[in-house]
């Protein structure tokens, strides 16, 4: 599914430690939280839980939005949408935490309660200011 995400978009979003907006839902209602994220090869990885994850688990369509700004002024925006999968492995949860965390300035240990989500990319749009 790599093809779907453009090379531009995909050095965007494997570039700085940038929050994503994680978009779900469950029951008719939306739900956007931020989320720390990995992305590789049409791939993006998100260590989560609560609401999200429960919304991921009634309705695996979501979709992640992320943007570079400076003082408010947009640089450049790249939203996915995609299908999202609850990884039930510890080890890939585990080897996800160890790419994810770091980059963020956390441990691999920190969140430990979190389960890992990926989501496989369908489709995606950028955009540079």
């Amino acid at each position: 599914m790599a093809d779907s995400v453009p090379s531009e978009a995909e050095e965007l979003l494997t570039g700085e430690p940038l929050m994503a907006h994680f978009a779900t839902c469950a029951d008719g209602d939306p739900h956007v939280a931020p989320v720390w994220y990995a992305y590789h090869d049409g791939v993006l990885s998100v260590l989560t839980t609560g609401r999200k994850l429960a919304n991921v688990r009634a309705n695996p369509r979501v979709a992640v939005s992320v943007e570079q700004s400076t003082d408010g002024r947009a640089e450049w925006m790249v939203t996915l949408r995609g299908t999202a999968t609850v990884v039930e492995d510890p080890e890939a949860t585990r080897a996800a935490a160890e790419r994810i965390n770091p980059k963020y300035g956390a441990s691999p240990d920190e969140y430990a309660e979190n389960a890992l989500v990926r989501v496989e990319v369908g489709s995606a749009n950028y955009r540079t200011y």
